[in-house]
């Protein structure tokens, strides 16, 4: 191999009656790990390069610890020997390549990848991902199966227990895996594993952050981010308000909100916006939406669809109450803005 490896996670995990994984929880992932501790694994557990998952007895768990401690990496033989004697089972999972995912080990790896922060949303191949990612009743209990949860409700029942089923999602809540630092989240329901929280941000009650998504630093989300959406420091989003997601209605543009922005309560976003912009509280902007372009005595200068101020910076977006109709201001002229949108034709 010529350079590192993308990654590697020793973890401990969940899996069903039938032998097949439900989850997996990586302490601390090790991004582009050195080869020489690549190496060391190998002779440890008999790593055949590329991208495995590798399952771990108590004697192969002795024998990662071993190359963990000969290549100083402490903080992964604590891990290893805080799994020693655990009836859970294990894994090793090495990724040679940032491949799209083939098992569910490397899947959860490479959202908690994204919720450490230790990569940015949109960095990696997510690619196929759904696919390996089964269906679970998230409970008190831990992950079940859903087709042995009656019974293991039943026998709870027995015993005079209760299980409490949280939710039933392809996904986990982020907080059960890793709680970024710097950060508040009011309902830790409502964030997913793999999104990515910035530190400084404030996650309210009705925020909502979806996987592949999230805040670059200090924001207040009352809104919702949906998947892929990525906001910059310093932009909040009011109540209620909206991120179109690219996994539904056909939509392949890749929302995003750029540095202090806001979305006011109920307004909901469907273009990528620049820095620095305003939507009205209310407000909802797609991208074939038309927009009057306002000069500075409030004059209409020109009609476009919302999709040409896509990623552009400093412009006010509001409804007439009079007329009903979307306008745009800025603190550019509209003359500026105007040759702006037409440099390229």
């Amino acid at each position: 191999m010529s350079g590192n490896a993308f990654c590697l996670g020793l973890g401990v995990g969940t899996k069903s009656s039938k032998g097949e994984w439900l989850e997996v929880f990586y302490a601390q992932p090790v991004y582009e790990p050195c080869n020489n501790l690549i190496k060391a694994l190998t002779d440890a557990v008999g790593y055949e390069g590329g991208n495995q998952a590798i399952e771990l007895d108590q004697e192969k768990l002795a024998a990662v610890e071993a190359a963990f401690i000969e290549r100083n990496a402490e903080d992964q033989a604590a891990i290893a020997a805080t799994l020693k004697g655990s009836e859970q089972p294990l894994v090793l999972c090495i990724l040679a390549d940032d491949d799209a995912p083939s098992s569910t080990p490397e899947t959860y790896l490479k959202l908690q990848l994204i919720s450490h922060r230790i990569v940015e949303p949109h960095s990696i191949n997510l690619n196929g991902m759904f696919g390996l990612l089964p269906n679970v009743a998230w409970t008190n209990q831990g992950a079940i199966a859903l087709d042995e949860l009656p019974q293991r409700q039943l026998e709870a029942r027995a015993r005079g227990e209760l299980i409490d089923v949280h939710s039933v999602d392809k996904f986990p809540k982020m907080a059960n895996y890793v709680v970024p630092t710097g950060t508040r989240i009011a309902a830790t329901s409502r964030v997913r594993l793999g999104a990515y929280i910035g530190e400084g941000t404030t996650i309210m009650h009705e925020g909502f952050v979806n996987f592949n998504a999230g805040t670059k630093g200090t924001s207040m989300v009352e809104g919702r981010i949906s998947a892929g959406v990525v906001v910059g420091k310093g932009s909040d989003l009011g109540g209620g308000c909206s991120t179109m997601g690219t996994l539904s209605g056909g939509n392949d543009v890749v929302i995003s909100v750029g540095e202090g922005c806001l979305l006011g309560a109920n307004a909901g976003l469907g273009i990528p916006l620049g820095d620095r912009c305003t939507v009205e509280a209310g407000l909802y902007v797609t991208g074939g939406s038309k927009v009057v372009v306002l000069d500075d005595q409030n004059n209409a200068v020109e009609t476009v669809k919302a999709s040409q101020l896509a990623g552009k910076s400093d412009l006010l977006f509001r409804r007439n109450s009079i007329n009903g109709r979307i306008e745009v201001k800025t603190n550019k002229s509209a003359i500026e803005l105007n040759h702006e949108l037409h440099a390229n034709n």
